[in-house]
């Protein structure tokens, strides 16, 4: 994030597109409704009539994967009223005559024919972010990143934001929300295939000689690859040996069928887990790891602020921390390190990382935690980014964007679209939800949500088992018909993998630039289950 949460209860105007965030992130969506109390006009970009649209004072319910059409209108309507911050674009960033240019063709008129809004609901919500600016903020999530256009769909926010002056300032900002429990802390340390710890480029030489010089070692020139990469090169036997680490690859991945089919081809697999999941059934060795109650560290979280974690209890049975698995393992391949808890990691991390250079053990301690960059010890942490300059040290730069459909679109023969997500019980793959009985009684099975229209034209009632069929798998299960999917979208989560293996359904379409998968978009149809032959 490039501004903290509670800022959000102080925001003018709340932009919030590709999040479920009453659901997915609970505690940020209680400083989102309280901006609203305060009188914060609050409009929410989704396919789906989410919960949070309840306190929206207007809900943009476009077509899936038309995210861009609609930031570009509103980026057409911002800069021919002259409602864009001049100041700010003319001493801070780089390309708007192009940018201006660009979005000239989009007219609220067209991104209404591609999106299915109202022109006029597009431009008055351009007119509001920027008579709120520079207290108006933006938050998204998977929504606008698990595109085949992920990336441009970012690029267009950032362009709304640049245009009318909401970086380096409180109460606004660009706000993406972390998917899961310390992801920010993951790529703070550089599991990233392009970095080293603290976002340091593994391309650029100097950072390599530095981290070398510290190592030992000699680092490969070249970034490392991403998973969708990995999958690929599993299946043409170039890749050897995986190890997967806190991930239960099998039910998470889109095309599933695929994804396990290329993990079982390889020598060897192994999995790192606090259970034994899908994905660890399937492995040769099984590291049995231990929950965040079991170990010591830190956690960053979505606004960068670093925290320790203290053990509360034991570890069971062979179960050992992370760290101490992965330095065990240093030590058996005759590379023993010089740290031996997670403190001492921590230090060098930060000995390393300009970013956290100035976060210690002990402020954390005496503080309860700081947000990078923290550069020195003396330094406060940095509640928002960007207030003089942006942190690359150039100016920002806006980037012309074009609406790209989804890779698979509705057809004769899948005439809907499934778009996937999560559900406030049943977190991610249920490898942890699924074990408590209070979550099954609140949320016992998936359900495939269908609209009313769409379901009554294949004849399905609420409750009724069905098939929801793709070009790559066909799953069984409880059709909900409900006006939150709109019509044509089916929407299932993927927490229930035993009964509702809803990944073998998604396509394994990505984003040409991060590779992250499509996740939010694919052809799927619906049918009535057959009945049973007569004996």
């Amino acid at each position: 994030m490039s501004n903290s949460i509670e800022e959000l209860a102080g925001v003018r105007f709340l932009l919030v597109a590709g999040s479920n965030t009453t659901e997915t992130h609970p505690v940020i969506a209680l400083r989102m409704k309280r901006a609203v109390r305060n009188g914060a006009g609050l409009v929410v970009i989704d396919p789906r009539k989410i919960e949070l649209t309840r306190f929206a004072s207007r809900h943009l319910q476009l077509r899936v994967g038309t995210d861009i059409a609609v930031l570009n209108a509103m980026a057409h309507v911002i800069i021919k009223e002259r409602l864009y911050n001049a100041e700010f674009v003319k001493n801070r960033t780089e390309g708007f005559e192009a940018l201006a240019r660009h979005v000239e063709l989009y007219t609220p008129e067209y991104a209404a024919e591609v999106s299915g809004l109202k022109a006029e609901d597009i431009a008055a919500t351009a007119r509001e972010y920027a008579a709120a600016s520079p207290k108006a903020a933006i938050c998204y999530t998977v929504g606008i990143t698990e595109h085949s256009c992920g990336t441009h769909n970012v690029q267009a926010i950032a362009n709304l934001a640049m245009l009318c002056g909401n970086f380096g300032q409180p109460n606004s900002g660009v706000n993406p929300l972390r998917g899961q429990n310390n992801v920010q802390g993951t790529g703070d340390m550089g599991a990233i295939p392009t970095d080293l710890p603290g976002y340091q480029k593994l391309e650029k030489p100097e950072v390599r000689a530095k981290f070398e010089k510290a190592w030992g070692v000699t680092l490969p020139r070249r970034r490392g690859v991403t998973k969708i990469t990995a999958i690929d090169q599993m299946l043409r036997g170039k890749m050897k040996a995986v190890y997967i680490m806190g991930e239960n690859t099998v039910v998470s991945d889109p095309n599933a069928t695929h994804v396990e089919h290329a993990l079982k081809k390889v020598d060897f697999l192994v999995v790192q887990d606090i259970f034994l999941t899908e994905t660890a059934r399937i492995a040769d060795v099984v590291l049995p790891g231990a929950a965040f109650a079991e170990t010591e560290g830190t956690f960053a979280n979505s606004e960068r602020r670093v925290q320790r974690v203290r053990k509360a209890v034991e570890p069971p049975g062979e179960a050992m921390a992370d760290w101490q698995i992965i330095l065990e393992l240093f030590k058996r391949m005759g590379h023993p390190q010089k740290a031996t808890e997670p403190k001492e990691i921590w230090k060098e991390a930060a000995s390393l990382a300009p970013i956290l250079s100035g976060i210690t053990y002990e402020r954390l301690d005496k503080e309860g935690g700081l947000q990078w960059p923290c550069p020195t010890p003396d330094h406060p942490g940095t509640v928002y980014l960007h207030t003089d300059e942006f942190s690359t040290g150039q100016p920002g730069f806006f980037a012309p964007v074009d609406h790209i459909p989804p890779a698979e679109e509705p057809d004769p023969e899948y005439p809907l679209v499934l778009t996937t997500g999560r559900r406030r019980v049943t977190y991610h793959t249920g490898t942890q939800t699924s074990r408590a009985s209070g979550f099954e009684l609140l949320v016992p099975h998936e359900w495939a949500e269908i609209n009313p229209h769409d379901a009554e034209g294949v004849g399905i009632e609420d409750g009724e088992r069905i098939v929801v069929a793709s070009r790559r798998g066909r799953v069984e299960v409880p059709a909900k018909v409900t006006d939150r999917s709109p019509r044509g979208v089916v929407f299932m989560s993927f927490a229930f993998p035993e009964l509702t293996h809803t990944n073998v359904l998604t396509n394994d379409a990505f984003d040409f630039i991060t590779e992250t998968p499509e996740f939010k978009a694919c052809a799927v149809k619906i049918e009535k289950l057959a009945a049973p032959a007569a004996d």
